[in-house]
């Protein structure tokens, strides 16, 4: 049998002002992110415009952002 410890973190009324700067944090984050992929998205729009894509290659330029994107978020983890 593992032994295994438990430990506890106790949070108190002076906590709540840092959980609400991580909150806010997180939150900036996600803001962050759907900017960058909202940009991203507008550029893949943009080429396919401009470039005058056929369904087929719009679908592959978009499988090869996928990939991009799946590459960046392992890097990241």
């Amino acid at each position: 049998m593992r032994n295994k410890e438990t430990r506890t973190t106790k949070t108190g009324p002076d906590d709540a002002g840092l959980n609400l700067l991580l909150i806010e944090a997180r939150k900036e984050e996600r803001r962050g992110r759907a900017d960058v992929m909202a940009a991203r998205l507008e550029t893949l729009a943009a080429r396919i415009v401009t470039r005058q894509l056929n369904n087929t290659e719009a679908a592959e330029l978009l499988r090869e952002e996928a990939v991009k994107i799946q590459n960046e978020a392992r890097e990241i983890h």
